[in-house]
């Protein structure tokens, strides 16, 4: 449910907005949430609206900033304190995961931004995100290498990106079935299918 964005400071009711964006994209379409329908969810007007972002471009923007910033956010705080770099892209994998099922819009935002032509500013920020995550996987593989926990033979970023991508696969496999629990529920099995293809053999 969207917080009342009235009587807020600036930065909190652009923040409001922001999630009223992710609650949108959540239910339709994002290429189909107008300025119009987002003031409507909201109960502001046009008006109101555009005082604290002066275009669309610059909401979808700020989407995609707060989706990298909670998302990069939930990785590293998942991680604290494991000391085996397997289990820590484990728990990566089921924060990842928590988050989409919590935030279905997301994911939709992005995915949106990523079919665009053009390179827009929201785009370039998607980019920025998946270079970011797979900065922090590449962390872990070779960590997991030194501890020998990982094929040293194992090639670092084609097992990076499949990690995104699996990921990926089960999030648009839920949003085509409209049931976000199967994410939950598939999580650990797919997860362990990918640790088999890169931890070292006994």
């Amino acid at each position: 449910m969207v917080r009342h964005a009235k009587h807020l400071p600036a930065k909190e009711r652009q923040g409001v907005i922001v999630e009223a964006v992710i609650n949108l994209a959540g239910e339709k379409n994002p290429d189909e949430i107008t300025t119009t329908a987002i003031a409507k969810h909201m109960n502001l007007t046009q008006g109101a609206l555009f005082r604290h972002f002066p275009t669309k471009a610059s909401i979808w923007e700020a989407v995609v900033v707060w989706v990298s910033d909670q998302l990069m956010n939930r990785l590293d705080k998942a991680v604290e304190g494991i000391e085996s770099p397997l289990a820590a892209m484990q728990a990566m994998f089921m924060a990842h995961i928590d988050f989409v099922a919590k935030h279905p819009g997301a994911p939709r935002m992005l995915l949106g931004e990523l079919q665009r032509k053009k390179l827009s500013p929201a785009k370039q920020l998607v980019t920025i995100l998946f270079r970011k995550y797979e900065t922090r996987l590449l962390v872990h593989i070779e960590k997991g290498k030194a501890a020998g926990e990982l094929r040293q033979t194992l090639d670092n970023e084609a097992a990076a990106t499949l990690f995104i991508g699996t990921i990926q696969g089960l999030v648009v496999q839920s949003l085509l079935t409209g049931d976000l629990n199967r994410m939950r529920k598939d999580a650990p099995r797919v997860f362990a299918i990918y640790k088999r293809g890169i931890e070292a053999t006994p």
